[in-house]
């Protein structure tokens, strides 16, 4: 195996590992072993799985080159969301949060013996959170936390020095197969 082969496949097979780790952050809920803040808004489940398994987890993607391995997503959010930091409220936005408020609020049902059903609370709850959202100023700052799910971490870290040990462990059987002849 020439060595430009041999970087090609390790390279390749550090893509596919990681680009598998970093997937499973969204199973996991958290990165790694650091467990993502919890929502603001009732639903169940977290905000960057809502979508199951679409949406931001399906956007990850892992380019390969000569020399190293680029993760990326097509999403605009990927950053803000990864990272954390905080986001400057537009006109565009507080329409967007209007919707948001109308589509939820529109959900809630009313129980014939009065109040409204539990399912029509989390949404009254949601529409609630995206009304407060629709009423901040333009040029409000609404601070995102960070959720990370892709990045360098000591499991990184296992995870590279795993493909590495199997693809010397490869190329060390590989050049024992040439030293062996068999007897005659």
């Amino acid at each position: 195996m020439k060595s430009k082969q041999f970087l090609q496949k390790l390279i390749n097979d550090l893509r596919v590992e990681l680009l598998d780790e970093f997937d499973r952050n969204f199973e996991r809920k958290g990165f790694f072993n650091k467990p993502w803040p919890a929502r603001k808004i009732g639903r169940k489940g977290s905000l960057l799985t809502v979508r199951g398994g679409g949406g931001l987890r399906g956007s990850l993607k892992a380019t390969a080159n000569q020399n190293s391995v680029t993760f990326t997503s097509s999403l605009p959010y990927a950053a803000i969301h990864n990272e954390g930091g905080t986001i400057t409220v537009t006109a565009k936005m507080k329409r967007f949060f209007w919707a948001k408020y109308y589509e939820a609020g529109g959900k809630v049902k009313q129980k014939k013996s009065g109040g409204i059903t539990k399912s029509s609370a989390r949404y009254s709850e949601e529409a609630e959170f995206y009304k407060n959202l629709a009423l901040m100023k333009v040029g409000s700052k609404i601070t995102m936390p960070e959720r990370r799910f892709i990045g360098h971490a000591p499991e990184v870290d296992e995870a590279v020095n795993r493909v590495v040990k199997k693809n010397f462990k490869d190329v060390e059987n590989y050049i024992k197969s040439l030293l062996i002849q068999p007897k005659k």
